[in-house]
């Protein structure tokens, strides 16, 4: 089921769901805005390859900043994080979605990191793309995307309680964690 506007305040008023900071305006009908948080990250063009069970190829040529925007090239990457803190129990999970308004401009929200699990505590990771023949600019705290919220049965092993929660708790744009898996081939 997904949660409508009263269950969304509801929930975060009585503290099953956390958002911090939490602005009751940004509640839609079926959804939360979220909105755009100050620190990015990004690769700097290059060849050499990243491995992703490798660390150091990951973090390799990467470029971080924080500011109050980010001008986002016609076909660059990055990854920012959202202002809002959230954190959810173990019977409601979330996906993220990008605002019509924001895709119209050619930005592109998540690439495919759009669910949240059960449990999970952090800000979110978003997987920019600017995908328009013109720069665009961003601003820190500007919507940006919305959360869907989702009753579900109680998870047996919540996020938060997984020992491979590699994002748990994060709290900047946070590179891929992929290398943290184990290699079967």
């Amino acid at each position: 089921m997904i949660l409508v506007d009263w269950q969304i305040v509801d929930r975060v008023r009585r503290g099953f769901i956390t958002v911090e900071p939490f602005d009751p305006a940004l509640v839609q009908p079926n959804s939360l805005d979220i909105r755009l948080g100050d620190n990015f990250i990004w690769y700097e063009a290059g060849d050499s390859v990243i491995d992703p069970y490798r660390v150091e190829t990951i973090s390799e040529g990467t470029v971080e900043t924080t500011g109050d925007s980010i001008v986002i090239s016609p076909g660059q990457f990055i990854l920012a994080k959202t202002l809002e803190v959230i954190g959810l129990p173990d019977n409601i999970v979330a996906s993220i979605e990008g605002k019509s308004s924001i895709a119209r401009l050619g930005v592109e929200l998540h690439q495919t990191g759009g669910w949240i699990d059960a449990g999970f505590r952090g800000s979110i990771t978003l997987e920019m793309c600017n995908v328009n023949a013109r720069p665009v600019r961003m601003y820190a705290g500007m919507p940006i995307g919305q959360l869907v919220f989702y009753a579900t049965e109680k998870a047996l092993e919540p996020y938060n309680v997984r020992k491979d929660a590699k994002y748990m708790d994060q709290r900047q744009a946070t590179l891929s964690r992929y290398h943290r898996n184990i290699r079967d081939i």
